[in-house]
This record gives structure tokens, sequence and C-alpha cells, in this order.
């Protein structure tokens, strides 16, 4: 329970550590319709072949043995689609996301796709799950642990819910370390980011936000501490695009 005088970051703004999720919910409220479109613009769509990564390091089964992944703050959908795809009869996929207008649109490219009932949504905070321990053959997060107040409680939620031998996944923005690269993703960040994403979804300060958040999250290697704190082994982290993505993966063992 955050207390009135804990203090947090919010992009690069100090606020109370209870204010945080709210202003993060604004934001997604904001963006939902179009975030998707916006990775795209973002990225220049390699946010694809990173997620396609991730789905890779699941390894979804392809027979029609049981598999559960829970995927944590992935209100559209997009990589539970991907990792049932990649997957036999077995592979179910649970949706978790603390955004009710992320999870609708979910839930209706779900509808679309014909997934109902191999893609569930539900409503949570990564922080508090309510699922029972050992649950989970795999949990993954992308792009969204930066964005959870108490990122150490939500890692310790993802071990608790994975059953022995599963898998923790996280893809998220990181450090780029090529140098001229570097200063022309600063740039790029910084002066392009927010101008289309007020262009497309008529919110630049939202994705301010989402830039600055890239800035103020830890380090890979701290952050792979961190992983490792909360009980998880053989942690390994994989960067991607000279640094601008890293793939984290941490065991239950």
């Amino acid at each position: 329970m955050a207390t009135d005088g804990e203090q947090t970051y919010f992009g690069y703004r100090s606020v109370p550590l209870k204010d945080k999720q709210g202003r993060v919910d604004d934001v997604f409220h904001s963006v939902a319709r179009r975030y998707d479109l916006m990775n795209d613009l973002m990225s220049g769509g390699l946010h694809r072949a990173w997620k396609d990564a991730l789905v890779t390091a699941v390894n979804p089964p392809k027979s029609e043995r049981h598999f559960h992944v829970l995927d944590l703050a992935g209100g559209t959908g997009d990589v539970a689609f991907r990792i049932v795809d990649a997957g036999g009869h077995g592979v179910r996929a649970t949706v978790c996301d603390i955004n009710a207008d992320m999870l609708e649109v979910g839930r209706e490219r779900a509808a679309a796709r014909g997934l109902d009932g191999v893609v569930t949504f539900e409503q949570g905070n990564a922080e508090e799950l309510a699922y029972p321990d050992r649950n989970f053959d795999c949990v993954t997060i992308a792009f969204g642990i930066r964005n959870v107040p108490r990122i150490e409680q939500a890692l310790d939620e993802a071990y608790r819910v994975l059953k022995i031998g599963g898998r923790f996944l996280c893809l998220e923005f990181s450090s780029v370390d090529v140098p001229g690269i570097d200063t022309l993703y600063e740039l790029y960040s910084f002066q392009v980011i927010p101008r289309v994403g007020e262009v497309v979804t008529g919110d630049r300060d939202a994705y301010q936000y989402l830039v600055e958040s890239i800035r103020k999250f830890p380090k890979p290697k701290a952050f792979a501490r961190m992983i490792e704190a909360a009980g998880f082994r053989r942690v390994s982290l994989r960067p991607m695009t000279g640094g601008v993505v890293a793939l984290h993966s941490g065991w239950r063992l």
C-alpha cells in the first residue's frame, strides 16, 4: 500500500506513487483505438519482429498439449494472438490488463478472429493478480512493465502465478548503445514520436509520456537483477536493434 509521502516518476515528472496508475490509465484510455497503429508508425513496423522474437522464445507447443499463457498489459491482444497462432490446439492465452478500453479493443479483435474462448480478456492489476499460485506455463509482458508503479511487486506476482518450470518473458524498450544511432534515436523519440502521436491520436502528451517513461526505466542489467531478485533463475537478456529493445527472460525452477 502506497503512503501519501511516497513518490515515483510519471515520465520525467515526480508524482505521488498512489497517483501514477490513474495517470497511466488516462494515457491508454486516450490512445486505445489507435494504439497498434501507433506502434507501427513509431517503430517502422519493427515491433512486429520484436514480438515475433518473443513468441519464438515462448515456444508454444504445436501439439494438443495444454499450455496456458498469461499476457500482462496486453489489452489489444496483439501478443496473445501471435502466441495462439504459433501453437497447437492446446494453447490458450489470458490477457490481463488494468485498462478497460484496451481490453474492449482486444475482445472485439478476438471475436473477429474467431478466438473467443481461446484468448480471454480480464481486467486486473499486475501488482495484485487474482490467479492461484503456479497457474500458468508462461507469463509475458510486452512494452508494459515500465508503466507499472511498483515493478518489483509485479515481478513477484509473475513469479507466484508461474508453474514450476515456467518461463517469464518481458519485451521492453531499452538503452541504445551504438554510437551515432543513439543520437538519432534520441532525436526521433523526442522530436518525431510526440508529433506523430498528436496527428494520429490527437494526444501529444500521451506519447511524450511514453517516450519519457522509456528513459526513466532501469537499464537492462539493472532490470535483469530485479528479475533475479524476484526469484527467477537462468535470467538473461537479449538486446535487439542496437539496444532499442531488450527481451528479458527468467525461469521459475
